[in-house]
C-alpha cells in the first residue's frame, strides 16, 4: 500500500500544476481587476496607482506573473493582500483550523445519523419507519443549505427564545462568545446551527444511497450463505453487509468533497463563521486577488489530499482490494 500511496502523491503532482494555471488564468481574467477599487477612489492619483501596480507587478505579462506567484507557492509564500496588507499564508492559516472545524464536524454528524438510518432503512424497507426518513430525506435534499440556514437563524435566534433568560437559544456569529475564546463547550454550542444547515442535506443524500447499497448486497450469496451458517442478523449486516456496502459510499463521498467545501462557503457567510469560505467571499467582494489564488489553490489541495484518503480507505474497508 505504501508503494501505492506514493505512486498518487507523485501523480498529483502534475494535476497540481495545471489546476494552478487554469485557476490563476480564470482569476486574473475576472472583469475589473485587483486595482478596481483605488481607481475608483478620488483621493488616489494616477502616479500612486502605476506605483502600486509596479510594487505588485501586474504590469508584467501573465506568465511572469504566474512564474513568480508559482515560485512564491513552492516556498510556502502567497503574496501579500492588497486590501489587508498582510502576507496571505498568514490569513490563511489563521482560518484553515475554523473552516476544518467546521467541515470536520459536520462530516462526523453526516455519517452519525446517515449510517444508522440507512442501515434500518434497509433492515425495515417500506415500513412506518422507512417512509418517513423518505419523507425527511427528500426534504432534507430539496432545501437549499442558503436557505435553511437563514431559516435556522429566523427559528432558534429570532423567534425561539431561552424561557429563562430571554436570550436567543443558539449563537449566530463567530465560533465564540465574547470572552469566551478557547472555550470548547461555548465553540460547540456556536457549532451547532453551522454544522445543522451544512450537514441536514448530505444526512438525506447519503442514507437513502447506503439504503439503496445495502438493499442490493442482502440478496447476494455471501449473505445469504453467512445466514446459512447460524450467523446472527447483527453480525450480518454489520460485518458482511455493512462493509461490502459502504464502499461506494466512500467513492460517493471523495467526489462530493468539493461540494461539502463549497458548502461551507455559504454556511461561513450566514454565521459569521471566521473560515477560508468568509475569506473568500471578503476577498471576492474586495478583488484581493492574492487571497483569492491562496483561498481556492489550498482548497483545491485539501480536495486531492481527501481523494487519496478515500483511495486508501478502501483497502482498509475491503481486503479484496489489491494496490499492487
Amino acid at each position: 500500500m505504501s508503494t501505492y500511496a506514493l505512486r498518487r502523491v507523485l501523480q498529483t503532482i502534475p494535476i497540481v500544476f495545471i489546476i494552478s494555471i487554469l485557476l490563476f488564468l480564470m482569476v486574473r481574467a475576472a472583469p475589473g481587476g485587483p486595482l478596481t477599487a483605488a481607481r475608483r477612489n478620488p483621493n488616489i492619483s494616477k502616479e500612486q496607482l502605476e506605483a502600486i501596480e509596479e510594487r505588485l507587478g501586474l504590469n508584467d505579462p501573465l506568465m511572469v506573473q504566474y512564474g513568480r506567484w508559482m515560485g512564491n507557492m513552492l516556498r510556502g509564500e502567497m503574496g501579500e493582500s492588497i486590501k489587508f496588507r498582510r502576507p496571505v499564508s498568514e490569513m490563511i492559516g489563521e482560518r484553515i483550523p475554523n473552516t476544518l472545524i467546521l467541515v470536520g464536524a459536520s462530516f462526523f454528524v453526516t455519517l452519525l445519523f446517515a449510517v444508522p438510518i440507512g442501515i434500518l432503512s434497509a433492515r425495515k424497507p417500506y415500513s412506518l419507519f422507512d417512509y418517513s426518513m423518505t419523507t425527511i430525506t427528500f426534504i432534507g435534499q430539496a432545501i437549499p443549505v442558503y436557505w435553511l440556514g437563514l431559516g435556522l437563524i429566523v427559528i432558534f435566534y429570532v423567534t425561539l427564545k431561552n424561557p429563562f433568560t430571554g436570550d436567543p437559544l443558539f449563537p449566530v456569529g463567530g465560533m465564540n462568545s465574547r470572552g469566551q475564546e478557547g472555550n470548547l463547550l461555548d465553540t460547540l454550542w456556536h457549532l451547532v446551527l453551522p454544522v445543522s444547515a451544512l450537514s441536514l442535506g448530505w444526512i438525506a443524500w447519503y442514507s437513502r444511497f447506503l439504503r439503496s447499497s445495502m438493499l442490493d448486497v442482502l440478496h447476494e450469496d455471501y449473505v445469504r450463505t453467512a445466514r446459512a451458517k447460524g450467523l446472527g442478523e447483527r453480525l450480518v449486516y454489520y460485518r458482511h453487509a455493512l462493509r461490502n456496502a459502504i464502499l461506494p459510499l466512500v467513492t460517493l463521498i471523495a467526489l462530493d468533497l468539493p461540494s461539502l467545501f463549497a458548502g461551507a462557503l455559504f454556511v461561513e457567510t450566514i454565521f459569521s463563521w471566521p473560515g477560508m469560505g468568509r475569506l473568500f467571499w471578503d476577498a471576492a467582494k474586495g478583488r484581493d486577488y492574492p487571497v483569492l489564488l491562496g483561498v481556492v489553490m489550498i482548497t483545491a489541495v485539501l480536495i486531492i489530499v481527501c481523494n487519496i484518503i478515500a483511495d486508501l480507505a478502501y483497502g482498509w474497508l475491503d481486503p479484496q482490494v489489491k494496490y499492487e
